[in-house]
């Protein structure tokens, strides 16, 4: 249970700077090249868990690097290569300040949002008389950005990033064109393997050129929320929960031990055992997302592994 990567100290010939986000870690080296390492470090509600997950970072780096190729023929993306099994390398590019979050169906924050009797999200109008896990009648983008103060993610609505020239008219029209493209690929590729693609988050960026392109993850349980197709109407009409492939499964375990990233509210301790189970269930999406048997990384040292891999690729 010890073999997880939650933190990182690598020095890249070329290295310029290092930036740590919530799950991935980014080295900026010459040349406009990013190496970025998926860690097995599980957030939710903006916060990480004390414990990693085994092989998390592998599956989000797979099934990422996986669905940007499956993609690249649409929307164009940051990455070159992928020399270890929770590394993409790239080019460096200077991210819009602005997730692009769609949804095709109410669950999750939209859900949560329409109980407490919001019926607006993010400019965005939701029908009434809808029940949790309804499809929209047709996707919406319900943007977020970063709160000035902290790390929580705001909603925020295409009027207000233009106004607040977040993102400029004619490039949020492309990131708006993008995100359509890359949601309806995502929903087919899920399709074919049985599963519906719920709501999704894109982030795109510009490269020294001036393309925009897509960037970060794609299409993975960290960034995505999947619904098992088989069964899905039956369960709505019961009025039962969906059966989900995504980490919502950890917001609500966090939830009903009284977290949800409140001030005052500490993390619940995460059992050896529960721990293992989240492993599983993100080892059951990777195999249902991809429809591929998922291999198990050496993990008897992951940082030496990491490094030679990349120092190899570098060479």
């Amino acid at each position: 249970m010890n073999n997880t990567i939650t933190d990182t100290h690598f020095n890249f010939p070329g290295q310029k700077s290092v930036y740590k986000g919530k799950v991935r870690e980014v080295y900026a080296l010459e040349n406009d090249i990013l190496v970025m390492v998926a860690t097995d470090r599980l957030s939710a509600f903006d916060v990480v868990m004390p414990k990693g997950i085994p092989y998390k970072g592998q599956i989000l780096n797979q099934i990422a690097t996986k669905m940007m190729a499956a993609t690249a023929d649409i929307v164009p993306n940051w990455l070159t290569a992928t020399p270890d099994p929770n590394v993409a390398v790239g080019h460096a590019c200077e991210p819009f300040k602005v997730e692009m979050v769609i949804r095709g169906y109410m669950s999750g924050h939209a859900a949560r949002e329409y109980k407490a009797g919001k019926r607006m999200l993010c400019g965005i109008a939701m029908p009434e008389g809808m029940q949790e896990n309804d499809q929209f009648p047709e996707p919406i983008i319900t943007p977020a950005t970063k709160a000035e103060h902290g790390d929580h993610d705001e909603d925020i609505s295409r009027e207000d990033i233009l106004i607040r020239k977040i993102v400029s008219k004619e490039e949020y029209a492309v990131l708006e064109k993008y995100t359509r493209a890359l949601f309806q690929r995502g929903t087919e590729i899920a399709a074919a393997r049985g599963l519906i693609l719920v709501d999704t988050k894109y982030e795109f960026g510009k490269t020294k050129g001036g393309e925009i392109v897509l960037i970060d993850e794609i299409h993975t349980p960290d960034s995505s929320r999947y619904f098992y197709a088989d069964g899905y109407q039956e369960r709505q009409d019961r009025g039962e929960p969906q059966k989900q492939l995504s980490k919502e499964f950890v917001r609500q375990w966090l939830i009903q031990n009284d977290f949800q990233g409140l001030e005052g509210q500490n993390v619940p301790e995460m059992s050896d055992a529960y721990i293992e189970t989240v492993s599983e269930r993100y080892i059951e999406l990777y195999e249902n997302i991809t429809g591929e048997t998922f291999i198990k990384a050496d993990i008897s040292n992951i940082q030496e592994r990491i490094e030679k891999n990349v120092l190899g690729y570098l060479g």
